[in-house]
């Protein structure tokens, strides 16, 4: 049994990693400003409790409301823990073209605080949820030997986070990794702003799915419970210092995508869904998908869920989700 504290704990990928924890007996603390995700949405996993101390059952999720930008909060809430699985973060690109001080502070400031709080609280293992997008617009599939050249403050802050990990394993001794997430979609994600969330809200919303630029824009889309899965093999390593390429080795257009949602939506629904094309987006990246070698080889990991079965999963819950508040 271990002690691990999730930043960013309450948002969908913390939600599932602190289920999957809870289930194997290990003790779960979350920090989170509640700024995206909810008490609520970790109630429905798991009991909640706000006090100070460790739970003692593995029934139970400790919450600690605070900023990783704080870092009294980051101090406080790693103490005692054992890892630490740091998913706090601003994650757009966009939004870190409009704001990019904004992004530092959150992105950069913040992983620095947590990181010097497991070195005081003397943590053990550290696991970064980064993003292929230190990378820039490079030809796919990316691996971990590429040279960054960040498109985005966004790209340019998991980039410098990258760094700390490494610099914080070799001054330090602290065992800490980066896995750099590929696009995340599945049950429970109805507050990402990710295509997949965003086109079955849309389509359920009678609203039509906007594509900026032509649709054929590629993304690595990694079902939530392989890239939990991913996480788990993350904190069971002993390979400090090291990124890692987390996706399914498979790249699928944006096109695809909004065709299976319209697919999935007017096959069960009475709903026509419409598609529409607008101009492309600064800072956004064509083509991207991810060689995972190194992490089958050095983490024992292995993605399990196509994009066909993701998707049916993903609508199941949506539908659900609208039909219970009897918007469907």
């Amino acid at each position: 049994m271990s002690n691990v504290l999730i930043s960013g704990g309450c948002g969908f990928i913390g939600r599932n990693l602190a289920a999957a924890l809870l289930r194997r007996g290990d003790r779960v603390r979350v920090l989170d400003n509640l700024s995206v995700g909810t008490r609520e949405e970790l109630e429905e996993i798991a009991v909640i409790d706000t006090g100070t101390q460790w739970p003692d059952t593995s029934d139970v999720v400790q919450l600690m409301v605070g900023d990783i930008r704080d870092m009294g909060a980051c101090q406080v809430s790693v103490a005692g823990a054992d890892a630490v699985v740091h998913l706090a973060a601003q994650c757009g690109v966009i939004s870190s073209i409009d704001d990019p001080v904004f992004d530092c502070e959150t992105n950069v400031l913040g992983i620095v605080n947590i990181l010097k709080a497991c070195v005081d609280n003397k943590a053990k293992q550290f696991v970064f949820a980064s993003s292929s997008a230190p990378l820039g617009d490079t030809v796919p599939p990316v691996h971990e030997e590429m040279v960054p050249k960040p498109l985005s403050p966004y790209g340019a802050a998991k980039l410098a986070g990258e760094g700390y990990c490494s610099a914080f394993s070799g001054s330090y001794g602290l065992n800490s990794i980066a896995l750099r997430f590929s696009n995340v979609y599945g049950p429970g994600s109805y507050h990402k702003g990710s295509v997949v969330a965003l086109f079955f809200k849309r389509a359920l919303g009678g609203e039509p799915l906007v594509i900026y630029g032509n649709g054929n824009q590629t993304r690595d889309f990694i079902y939530i419970d392989d890239l939990r899965n991913a996480i788990l093999c993350g904190l069971d390593a002993d390979v400090g210092g090291e990124v890692f390429q987390i996706a399914t080795f498979r790249e699928n257009t944006v096109n695809r995508i909004a065709e299976l949602v319209k697919l999935l939506v007017e096959r069960d629904t009475d709903k026509t869904v419409e598609i529409t094309y607008e101009g492309e987006r600064t800072g956004e990246i064509i083509r991207s998908f991810s060689d995972i070698t190194k992490a089958r080889e050095m983490l024992g990991y292995q993605p399990a869920v196509g994009l066909e079965e993701g998707m049916e999963r993903t609508w199941d819950w949506f539908r659900n989700l609208y039909t219970n508040k009897g918007l469907l």
